[in-house]
């Protein structure tokens, strides 16, 4: 397994620090918490005729030369659907270091060289075979790409590079890291360092202070992006792999002194340089700064508005912050037309495959969520519903658990049931009632149809005395459907005095009243699934637009309101999505669960 690098821990430099000589200002960079430090055994490679050693690792020790960040680099970024240069970084200094005490060495021959590479990969990052597969080929290519370069710095005929490092003979040691990471991190660094708001595809950090006089050449941190770097990878039409290796000659180059973001000619010059390490390697694709202007050619202007979305294939390259996330349909998952829009399926089948669960939760019955997440592949043993899953259906008043058994089943009193029931009759609303997996109505009218037409819920059975409705078996809850006006204006005034302590009145459509028993929410069925799973509410984030969501909103670490939803709703969310009929569902998976 290969080790993960700690997070940067910041120090505030103070006006005597910042006043500091360069030199003893070069003593300053990130710390390494050796908690998060794993040691791997080194690999010592000779070559003829230089007996150079290659000391190569797939993890950071404790003398693993961190970021000094003496020069900061980075190549072309994609603002706006345009390419630019961004400007000169200057010089940075920040973080505090001591540099680790030397250890002395037996005498080596002048020829002898050792070049240490160290390979990590960002702790945030997620296991993947892929990029650990790329790690273990840049153990091997880095080392290629190093000797190379420092071959042509020995007759090199550019006038632009920065010839701190001029010849490496005199050191006994060279020492580089590349870290692979995703666009949030180094997006942080960017700004952070560059003061751009933006990830890009690789940062170059300078560690070399010639003024030091080390036996060790640290020539510092390359930092790459393998999310950015898979979409160049796709837009020039070679491997993620072919991708990252360009992007190491570029990063490398940067450190030998090269600055393609100075001038005309220094760019020229360093394209040069990438061209003939690529083709000497035999490594496929064009020199970065080539690859660039090519799609700067091709590309139409556009612009984009800024988005903080990790679309389709991005979230591989990021851990999910929840363990569940709990989706409300109606209003929410479902859009107007009451369907899934592709968008919406893809997103939940992507967030299921990099390791979150998703549990419906919603007013609806299973077998009628079920029927509509089937129709986008999502029902069944393999999908988010299925009758072996968790789920909490019917607002919370049926709750499954593991392989589908029932952990609780809540039922209307028999009184108000009845009651109900004679209200319909008497004011000919039509009336349905939610037992299990049944749906039981009074008579025939086209609303009832709808509920199972357009809203997919089983097809109502008429059972037309009330007596026998009554006896017929428990109630979970009954819907009363009309207009919205008459919802509004009639049948919630009346019933919310009506039920008095016995039953609550819920409102999840503007055209029909839901009449459930006291204290039902789905919120409370949400925690009672939770605790049957035994999982922590700062686990979930949970997805709704209605009242009914309200409280299974409150619960969860991290609650996302449609913006269709209900204004009370929306109060209690952490944040406001966008609608159902924008894909809310995927916006909000890929913008906040990963």
């Amino acid at each position: 397994m290969l080790s993960r690098l700690y997070p940067i821990l910041r120090h505030n430099l103070s006006t005597e620090a910042r006043e500091m000589t360069r030199a003893s200002l070069y003593h300053h960079a990130r710390l390494l918490h050796p908690q998060f430090l794993r040691p791997s055994p080194r690999i010592t490679l000779v070559t003829a005729p230089n007996r150079l050693n290659v000391t190569s690792s797939l993890s950071s020790s404790p003398n693993f030369p961190s970021t000094l960040h003496r020069r900061f680099h980075a190549l072309r970024n994609l603002v706006g659907g345009e390419w630019k240069l961004p400007k000169p970084a200057g010089r940075v200094f920040a973080e505090r270091r001591e540099y680790r005490k030397m250890r002395k060495r037996a005498p080596k021959r002048k020829q002898e060289l050792e070049l240490s590479v160290s390979i990590c990969i960002e702790e945030n990052l997620p296991d993947d075979n892929e990029i650990q597969n790329i790690a273990e080929m840049l153990r091997l290519n880095v080392p290629m790409a190093m000797k190379l370069a420092f071959n042509g710095l020995k007759d090199s005929k550019y006038k632009t590079r920065e010839t701190d490092i001029e010849d490496v003979g005199g050191f006994e040691t060279v020492e580089l890291s590349v870290m692979l990471c995703n666009d949030e991190f180094i997006c942080k660094l960017n700004k952070e360092w560059r003061g751009e708001d933006h990830p890009t595809d690789v940062l170059s950090m300078s560690q070399h202070v010639p003024e030091l006089k080390l036996p060790v050449l640290m020539m510092g941190d390359i930092v790459i992006s393998v999310e950015t770097a898979a979409r160049q990878a796709a837009e020039r039409g070679h491997s993620l792999l072919d991708e990252i290796r360009i992007l190491v000659i570029h990063g490398m180059l940067h450190l030998l002194g090269f600055d393609h973001e100075i001038s005309d000619e220094a760019e020229k010059e360093m394209e040069e340089e990438e061209e003939l390490l690529l083709k000497s390697l035999g490594w496929k694709g064009k020199g970065l700064i080539q690859s660039a202007y090519d799609i700067e050619k091709t590309a139409k202007p556009h612009l984009e508005k800024a988005d903080d979305r990790k679309k389709g294939d991005g979230l591989r390259f990021y851990r999910p912050k929840f363990s569940y996330i709990f989706c409300d349909m109606d209003g929410t998952l479902l859009n107007s037309k009451s369907q899934i829009s592709e968008a919406n399926a893809k997103a939940l089948k992507e967030a299921t495959l990099r390791g979150l669960k998703v549990v419906i939760a919603t007013g609806k019955s299973r077998p009628g969520a079920m029927k509509i997440l089937k129709m986008a592949d999502l029902a069944g043993r393999d999908g988010i519903v299925s009758e072996s899953s968790p789920g909490v259906f019917v607002q919370g008043l049926l709750v499954y658990g593991r392989q589908g058994k029932e952990v609780y089943r809540g039922n209307l009193d028999r009184d108000v049931c009845r009651e109900t029931c004679l209200y319909s009759l008497e004011h000919g609303i039509p009336l349905i009632a939610f037992s299990q997996d049944r749906c039981l109505t009074l008579f025939d009218h086209p609303l009832v149809d709808s509920l199972h037409t357009t809203y997919n819920e089983p097809k109502a059975e008429i059972i037309s005395s009330v007596d026998q409705f009554i006896a017929e078996a428990d109630i979970q809850k009954v819907i009363f459907m009309d207009t919205t006006e008459g919802v509004s204006s009639v049948i919630r005034p009346y019933w919310s005095e009506a039920t008095g302590d016995r039953a609550s009145v819920v409102q999840a459509q503007s055209d029909m009243l839901e009449i459930v028993p006291p204290g039902t929410s789905k919120g409370n069925g949400v925690k009672m699934l939770l605790n049957h799973l035994g999982v922590s509410p700062n686990e979930i984030m949970a997805i709704g637009d209605g009242e009914n969501d309200i409280e299974m909103l409150e619960l969860a670490s991290w609650g996302v309101a449609m913006s269709n939803g209900a204004e009370k709703t929306k109060a209690v969310a952490d944040v406001i999505g966008v609608s159902n009929d924008e894909d809310g569902v995927a916006d909000a998976i890929y913008r906040y669960a990963f």
